[in-house]
Parts: structure tokens; sequence; C-alpha cells
């Protein structure tokens, strides 16, 4: 039995999905159902890799195929505090980068120095 866990929670204008355990192919159906529903159902999706262990090919194949699915309703799915072993795969695979967090709004750290110093 895989060990996979999915939690999701609306933050702002953000979906978070958190993920744990084993991304495999045990759990490719299930994590793939998740991640889909999630870019349904918000144009901003972020999966938090933090409590993951484990990620392969199939664990990249649910990511990717959410992530272009995202893209074609003009969304965008990224992905949240990869670590370890699983930091690794994604940034050797190219992976990281494709779902590599956006910067914020550009203005929004210059509004944020402006707050600052008044």
């Amino acid at each position: 039995m895989s060990e996979f866990q999915a939690r999701t929670k609306r933050d702002a204008d953000t979906l978070v999905v958190a993920l744990a355990g084993e991304c495999d192919l045990r759990s490719l159906d299930e994590m793939t159902a998740i991640l889909m529903d999630a870019v349904r159902s918000s144009d901003k999706v972020a999966v938090d890799l933090a409590e993951v262990w484990f990620l392969d090919s199939s664990g990249l194949h649910a990511l990717v195929t959410a992530h272009h699915a995202a893209a074609a309703r003009s969304g965008r799915l990224y992905v949240v505090n990869p670590s370890g072993s699983v930091a690794t795969v994604l940034e050797i695979t190219g992976i990281l980068e494709l779902l590599r967090q956006p910067a914020p709004a550009e203005g929004a750290g210059e509004a944020r120095q402006a707050e600052q110093h008044d």
C-alpha cells in the first residue's frame, strides 16, 4: 500500500495542495485526480512538497500533466518547499524550473519598501 496523502486549502487567491509521503506509480491516479481537480477549480495552484519524501517519474508525470492543464486554462501550477532527494529529482529533470513559484508582482516590493519608510 502506498503511503500518500493530500490536503487542500485556500490561501487568498491560491489553492494549496499539500502532498505527503510517496508520489509514485501506486499513487499516480489519486495524485493526478487531485491535481486536475485543483487546476479546474483555481487559476493559481501551489503544490506543497514539504512532506513528500519520495518522487519518481510517475509523480513527475502527474505534476507536468496538471501544469499543462492549468496552462491550457491560462492558469498556473507551481511547486513550493521541495527538499532533499525530491528537490534533486525536480532540479535534475528541469521540472523545478518549469514549476518554479512565480516572482511577486512587479512593483509590489517597491510599495512595501515605501510603506516601511513612511
